[in-house]
Protein backbone atom coordinates (compact mmCIF):
# COMPACT_ATOMS: atom_id res chain seq x y z
CA UNK A 1 0.00 0.00 0.00
CA UNK A 2 1.31 3.44 -0.91
CA UNK A 3 1.83 5.98 1.86
CA UNK A 4 2.67 9.68 1.82
CA UNK A 5 4.60 11.89 4.22
CA UNK A 6 3.46 15.50 3.86
CA UNK A 7 5.46 18.28 5.56
CA UNK A 8 3.99 21.63 6.55
CA UNK A 9 6.15 23.39 3.92
CA UNK A 10 4.33 21.39 1.23
CA UNK A 11 7.08 18.82 0.59
CA UNK A 12 5.69 15.33 -0.11
CA UNK A 13 7.57 12.02 0.18
CA UNK A 14 6.09 8.84 -1.26
CA UNK A 15 6.75 5.39 0.18
CA UNK A 16 5.15 2.19 1.41
CA UNK A 17 2.84 1.90 4.40
CA UNK A 18 4.17 -0.06 7.38
CA UNK A 19 2.41 -0.60 10.68
CA UNK A 20 -1.05 0.92 11.13
CA UNK A 21 -2.69 2.46 8.07
CA UNK A 22 -4.51 5.19 10.02
CA UNK A 23 -3.77 8.84 9.26
CA UNK A 24 -1.64 10.80 11.72
CA UNK A 25 -0.36 14.36 12.22
CA UNK A 26 2.67 15.00 14.42
CA UNK A 27 5.95 16.85 14.85
CA UNK A 28 8.60 15.22 12.64
CA UNK A 29 12.03 14.68 14.26
CA UNK A 30 15.06 12.58 13.35
CA UNK A 31 17.27 10.19 15.32
CA UNK A 32 20.84 9.34 14.26
CA UNK A 33 21.23 6.10 16.28
CA UNK A 34 22.59 3.09 14.38
CA UNK A 35 21.04 0.57 16.80
CA UNK A 36 18.40 0.61 19.51
CA UNK A 37 15.33 1.27 17.40
CA UNK A 38 13.15 -0.57 19.93
CA UNK A 39 14.46 1.59 22.76
CA UNK A 40 13.69 4.66 20.62
CA UNK A 41 10.15 3.47 19.95
CA UNK A 42 9.49 2.79 23.65
CA UNK A 43 11.08 6.01 24.95
CA UNK A 44 8.19 8.13 26.36
CA UNK A 45 10.07 11.31 25.40
CA UNK A 46 8.87 10.75 21.82
CA UNK A 47 5.19 11.17 22.71
CA UNK A 48 3.68 13.74 20.35
CA UNK A 49 6.36 13.20 17.70
CA UNK A 50 6.98 11.02 14.63
CA UNK A 51 10.54 9.70 14.33
CA UNK A 52 12.74 9.55 11.24
CA UNK A 53 15.58 7.02 11.58
CA UNK A 54 18.64 8.22 9.65
CA UNK A 55 20.32 4.79 9.63
CA UNK A 56 19.17 3.22 6.33
CA UNK A 57 18.24 -0.31 7.48
CA UNK A 58 15.94 -0.68 10.49
CA UNK A 59 14.51 -3.84 12.04
CA UNK A 60 17.23 -6.32 11.09
CA UNK A 61 17.36 -7.90 14.55
CA UNK A 62 13.59 -7.76 15.01
CA UNK A 63 11.82 -7.05 18.29
CA UNK A 64 13.77 -8.11 21.38
CA UNK A 65 12.93 -7.89 25.13
CA UNK A 66 14.42 -4.39 25.40
CA UNK A 67 11.36 -2.19 25.92
CA UNK A 68 12.10 1.02 27.84
CA UNK A 69 8.47 1.48 28.92
CA UNK A 70 5.13 -0.31 28.83
CA UNK A 71 4.37 0.55 25.17
CA UNK A 72 5.57 2.46 22.10
CA UNK A 73 5.00 6.23 22.15
CA UNK A 74 5.83 7.94 18.81
CA UNK A 75 2.89 9.02 16.66
CA UNK A 76 4.62 7.72 13.54
CA UNK A 77 7.75 5.99 12.25
CA UNK A 78 9.71 6.83 9.08
CA UNK A 79 12.51 4.66 7.62
CA UNK A 80 14.50 4.15 4.42
CA UNK A 81 14.29 0.36 4.43
CA UNK A 82 12.62 -1.96 6.94
CA UNK A 83 13.79 -5.55 7.38
CA UNK A 84 10.97 -8.04 6.91
CA UNK A 85 13.12 -11.09 7.77
CA UNK A 86 14.81 -10.29 11.11
CA UNK A 87 17.56 -12.53 12.44
CA UNK A 88 18.64 -12.62 16.08
CA UNK A 89 18.65 -15.29 18.77
CA UNK A 90 16.60 -12.98 21.02
CA UNK A 91 14.09 -12.04 18.31
CA UNK A 92 10.44 -12.26 19.35
CA UNK A 93 8.88 -10.93 16.14
CA UNK A 94 9.26 -8.46 13.30
CA UNK A 95 9.25 -4.69 13.64
CA UNK A 96 6.41 -4.39 11.11
CA UNK A 97 4.19 -6.61 13.27
CA UNK A 98 5.19 -4.63 16.36
CA UNK A 99 4.15 -1.35 14.71
CA UNK A 100 0.78 -2.86 13.79
CA UNK A 101 0.19 -4.16 17.32
CA UNK A 102 1.11 -0.75 18.75
CA UNK A 103 -1.15 1.03 16.19
CA UNK A 104 1.72 3.21 14.96
CA UNK A 105 1.50 4.41 11.34
CA UNK A 106 4.76 4.21 9.44
CA UNK A 107 6.25 4.74 6.04
CA UNK A 108 9.22 2.96 4.42
CA UNK A 109 11.03 3.68 1.18
CA UNK A 110 11.53 7.36 2.03
CA UNK A 111 14.79 9.10 1.14
CA UNK A 112 15.58 9.74 4.81
CA UNK A 113 18.84 11.51 3.95
CA UNK A 114 17.01 14.17 1.93
CA UNK A 115 14.26 14.38 4.58
CA UNK A 116 16.77 14.83 7.42
CA UNK A 117 18.72 17.49 5.51
CA UNK A 118 15.46 19.37 4.99
CA UNK A 119 14.64 19.21 8.71
CA UNK A 120 18.14 20.45 9.52
CA UNK A 121 17.89 23.35 7.06
CA UNK A 122 14.28 24.38 7.72
CA UNK A 123 14.00 23.28 11.35
CA UNK A 124 11.60 20.79 12.92
CA UNK A 125 8.28 20.72 11.08
CA UNK A 126 4.89 19.14 11.55
CA UNK A 127 3.85 16.47 9.10
CA UNK A 128 1.23 13.90 8.16
CA UNK A 129 1.45 10.23 7.23
CA UNK A 130 -1.50 9.14 5.12
CA UNK A 131 -2.41 6.29 2.76
CA UNK A 132 -5.05 8.42 1.01
CA UNK A 133 -3.88 8.88 -2.58
CA UNK A 134 -6.53 11.57 -3.11
CA UNK A 135 -5.20 13.85 -0.39
CA UNK A 136 -5.92 17.58 -0.77
CA UNK A 137 -2.74 19.54 -0.04
CA UNK A 138 -4.58 22.86 0.34
CA UNK A 139 -6.75 21.42 3.11
CA UNK A 140 -3.94 19.49 4.83
CA UNK A 141 -1.34 22.28 5.15
CA UNK A 142 -3.43 24.50 7.49
CA UNK A 143 -4.07 21.45 9.71
CA UNK A 144 -0.33 20.77 9.90
CA UNK A 145 0.49 24.35 10.86
CA UNK A 146 -2.15 24.27 13.61
CA UNK A 147 -0.86 21.07 15.26
CA UNK A 148 0.49 21.48 18.80
CA UNK A 149 1.82 18.89 21.24
CA UNK A 150 -0.50 18.81 24.25
CA UNK A 151 0.01 17.64 27.85
CA UNK A 152 2.07 14.58 27.00
CA UNK A 153 3.73 14.31 30.42
CA UNK A 154 0.43 13.34 32.06
CA UNK A 155 -0.14 10.77 29.30
CA UNK A 156 3.22 9.00 29.66
CA UNK A 157 3.66 9.08 33.45
CA UNK A 158 2.72 6.15 35.67
CA UNK A 159 -0.68 6.54 37.33
CA UNK A 160 0.23 4.96 40.68
CA UNK A 161 3.47 4.79 42.60
CA UNK A 162 5.35 1.51 42.72
CA UNK A 163 8.54 0.23 44.36
CA UNK A 164 11.64 -1.59 43.15
CA UNK A 165 13.01 -3.21 46.30
CA UNK A 166 16.61 -2.72 47.35
CA UNK A 167 18.78 -2.80 50.48
CA UNK A 168 20.56 0.51 49.95
CA UNK A 169 19.57 4.19 49.79
CA UNK A 170 15.91 4.96 49.17
CA UNK A 171 15.37 7.04 46.03
CA UNK A 172 12.15 8.80 45.00
CA UNK A 173 11.94 8.83 41.19
CA UNK A 174 9.49 11.35 39.72
CA UNK A 175 8.21 9.83 36.47
CA UNK A 176 7.77 12.49 33.77
CA UNK A 177 8.16 9.77 31.13
CA UNK A 178 11.03 7.81 32.64
CA UNK A 179 12.91 5.20 30.67
CA UNK A 180 13.03 1.90 32.58
CA UNK A 181 16.81 1.90 32.70
CA UNK A 182 16.89 4.92 35.02
CA UNK A 183 15.24 2.93 37.81
CA UNK A 184 17.27 -0.17 36.87
CA UNK A 185 20.55 1.78 37.01
CA UNK A 186 19.72 2.86 40.57
CA UNK A 187 18.38 -0.56 41.56
CA UNK A 188 21.55 -2.30 40.29
CA UNK A 189 23.51 -0.09 42.67
CA UNK A 190 21.41 -1.36 45.58
CA UNK A 191 18.88 1.48 45.78
CA UNK A 192 15.25 0.97 46.72
CA UNK A 193 13.45 3.02 44.08
CA UNK A 194 9.93 4.36 44.60
CA UNK A 195 8.51 5.64 41.33
CA UNK A 196 5.96 8.47 41.68
CA UNK A 197 3.47 9.89 39.14
CA UNK A 198 4.50 13.22 37.59
CA UNK A 199 1.95 15.33 39.48
CA UNK A 200 2.82 14.03 42.96
CA UNK A 201 2.98 16.82 45.54
CA UNK A 202 6.41 17.59 46.96
CA UNK A 203 5.09 17.22 50.53
CA UNK A 204 4.29 13.54 49.88
CA UNK A 205 7.80 12.86 48.66
CA UNK A 206 9.40 14.82 51.50
CA UNK A 207 7.24 13.00 54.06
CA UNK A 208 8.59 9.64 52.83
CA UNK A 209 12.10 10.82 53.86
CA UNK A 210 14.01 9.58 50.80
CA UNK A 211 17.80 9.58 50.72
CA UNK A 212 17.64 11.12 47.25
CA UNK A 213 15.28 12.34 44.55
CA UNK A 214 15.56 11.56 40.84
CA UNK A 215 13.82 13.73 38.22
CA UNK A 216 13.34 11.80 34.99
CA UNK A 217 13.30 12.52 31.29
CA UNK A 218 10.02 13.20 29.49
CA UNK A 219 8.34 14.71 26.43
CA UNK A 220 7.03 18.10 25.35
CA UNK A 221 7.73 21.76 26.08
CA UNK A 222 9.11 22.06 29.64
CA UNK A 223 7.53 25.50 30.18
CA UNK A 224 4.00 24.07 30.00
CA UNK A 225 4.51 22.03 33.20
CA UNK A 226 3.79 24.92 35.56
CA UNK A 227 2.33 22.92 38.47
CA UNK A 228 5.21 20.41 38.36
CA UNK A 229 7.75 23.25 38.33
CA UNK A 230 6.20 24.65 41.53
CA UNK A 231 6.57 21.28 43.28
CA UNK A 232 10.18 20.92 42.11
CA UNK A 233 10.93 24.31 43.64
CA UNK A 234 9.72 22.94 46.99
CA UNK A 235 12.04 19.95 46.61
CA UNK A 236 14.92 22.32 45.79
CA UNK A 237 14.37 24.15 49.08
CA UNK A 238 15.08 20.96 51.08
CA UNK A 239 18.48 19.37 51.77
CA UNK A 240 17.61 16.17 49.86
CA UNK A 241 20.20 15.24 47.18
CA UNK A 242 18.67 15.55 43.69
CA UNK A 243 19.82 14.18 40.33
CA UNK A 244 17.84 15.19 37.22
CA UNK A 245 17.97 13.99 33.62
CA UNK A 246 16.74 15.64 30.39
CA UNK A 247 13.24 17.12 31.06
CA UNK A 248 14.01 16.94 34.79
CA UNK A 249 17.12 19.06 34.15
CA UNK A 250 15.03 21.65 32.31
CA UNK A 251 12.30 21.73 34.97
CA UNK A 252 14.83 22.26 37.76
CA UNK A 253 16.30 25.21 35.83
CA UNK A 254 12.83 26.71 35.31
CA UNK A 255 12.09 26.26 39.02
CA UNK A 256 15.11 28.44 39.77
CA UNK A 257 14.48 31.35 37.42
CA UNK A 258 16.12 29.96 34.29
CA UNK A 259 14.74 29.92 30.77
CA UNK A 260 14.43 27.23 28.12
CA UNK A 261 14.18 27.55 24.34
CA UNK A 262 13.38 25.30 21.40
CA UNK A 263 16.32 24.03 19.36
CA UNK A 264 16.13 24.28 15.58
CA UNK A 265 16.03 20.48 15.13
CA UNK A 266 16.98 19.03 18.51
CA UNK A 267 19.50 16.43 19.63
CA UNK A 268 18.42 12.82 19.14
CA UNK A 269 20.82 9.92 18.83
CA UNK A 270 23.58 7.95 20.49
CA UNK A 271 26.61 9.91 19.29
CA UNK A 272 26.48 13.39 20.86
CA UNK A 273 29.77 14.61 22.44
CA UNK A 274 29.49 16.49 25.75
CA UNK A 275 32.35 18.14 27.63
CA UNK A 276 32.72 18.05 31.41
CA UNK A 277 33.88 21.59 32.25
CA UNK A 278 35.42 20.48 35.53
CA UNK A 279 38.00 18.08 34.08
CA UNK A 280 37.90 18.83 30.34
CA UNK A 281 36.95 15.28 29.40
CA UNK A 282 34.57 14.61 26.52
CA UNK A 283 31.99 11.84 26.70
CA UNK A 284 29.84 10.39 23.92
CA UNK A 285 26.24 10.53 25.06
CA UNK A 286 22.74 9.36 24.21
CA UNK A 287 20.31 12.26 23.77
CA UNK A 288 16.67 12.94 22.97
CA UNK A 289 15.44 16.50 23.41
CA UNK A 290 14.07 19.39 21.39
CA UNK A 291 14.51 22.07 24.07
CA UNK A 292 17.58 23.34 25.95
CA UNK A 293 18.32 25.42 29.03
CA UNK A 294 19.65 28.91 28.40
CA UNK A 295 22.68 28.78 30.69
CA UNK A 296 23.08 32.57 30.54
CA UNK A 297 19.63 32.96 32.11
CA UNK A 298 20.70 31.16 35.30
CA UNK A 299 21.82 33.24 38.29
CA UNK A 300 25.47 32.26 38.79
CA UNK A 301 24.94 32.36 42.54
CA UNK A 302 22.33 29.61 42.09
CA UNK A 303 23.92 27.29 39.50
CA UNK A 304 27.01 26.93 37.35
CA UNK A 305 27.37 25.24 33.98
CA UNK A 306 28.84 21.74 34.28
CA UNK A 307 28.57 20.26 30.76
CA UNK A 308 28.35 21.71 27.25
CA UNK A 309 27.60 20.15 23.87
CA UNK A 310 30.79 20.03 21.81
CA UNK A 311 28.90 20.34 18.51
CA UNK A 312 26.86 23.48 19.14
CA UNK A 313 27.88 24.79 22.59
CA UNK A 314 24.42 24.34 24.14
CA UNK A 315 24.07 23.60 27.83
CA UNK A 316 24.24 19.93 28.85
CA UNK A 317 24.28 20.14 32.64
CA UNK A 318 24.24 22.30 35.77
CA UNK A 319 25.54 22.07 39.34
CA UNK A 320 23.58 24.01 41.96
CA UNK A 321 25.65 26.05 44.39
CA UNK A 322 25.30 25.20 48.08
CA UNK A 323 23.01 22.29 47.25
CA UNK A 324 23.45 18.58 46.69
CA UNK A 325 21.88 18.93 43.24
CA UNK A 326 23.25 18.28 39.75
CA UNK A 327 21.36 17.92 36.49
CA UNK A 328 22.22 16.77 32.96
CA UNK A 329 20.52 17.17 29.58
CA UNK A 330 21.81 13.87 28.17
CA UNK A 331 20.98 10.29 29.20
CA UNK A 332 23.58 8.65 31.49
CA UNK A 333 21.34 5.55 31.70
CA UNK A 334 21.63 5.38 27.86
CA UNK A 335 20.23 1.97 26.85
CA UNK A 336 21.26 0.79 24.35
CA UNK A 337 24.31 2.98 24.81
CA UNK A 338 26.84 4.45 24.94
CA UNK A 339 27.68 3.88 28.60
CA UNK A 340 30.33 6.63 28.91
CA UNK A 341 28.43 8.75 31.42
CA UNK A 342 27.02 5.99 33.63
CA UNK A 343 29.45 7.15 36.32
CA UNK A 344 26.99 9.96 37.12
CA UNK A 345 24.80 7.45 38.94
CA UNK A 346 27.83 6.63 41.11
CA UNK A 347 28.27 10.35 41.78
CA UNK A 348 24.64 10.47 42.92
CA UNK A 349 25.27 7.47 45.20
CA UNK A 350 28.22 9.27 46.80
CA UNK A 351 26.13 12.39 47.22
CA UNK A 352 23.45 10.42 49.09
CA UNK A 353 26.08 8.79 51.33
CA UNK A 354 27.49 12.21 52.13
CA UNK A 355 24.05 13.48 53.05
Amino acid sequence: MKAFLILEDGTVFTGTSIGSDREMISEIVFNTSMTGYLEVLTDPSYAGQAVVMTYPLIGNYGVTPDMESRRAWPDGYIVREISRMPSNFRCEGSLTDFLKKQDIPGIAGVDTRTLTKRLREMGTMNGMITTNEDYDLEKILPRLKEYRIGDVVSAVSCQQRYVLKGEGPRVALLDFGAKNNIARSLNRRGCEVTVYPAHTYAKEIIASKPDGVMLSNGPGNPETNTSIIQEIRKLYETDIPIFAICLGHQLMALANGGRTYKLKYGHRGGNHPVKDLENGRVYISSQNHGYAVDAASMDRAVAREAFVNVNDGTNEGLVYEGKKIFTVQFHPEACPGPQDSGYLFDRFMEMMKGA
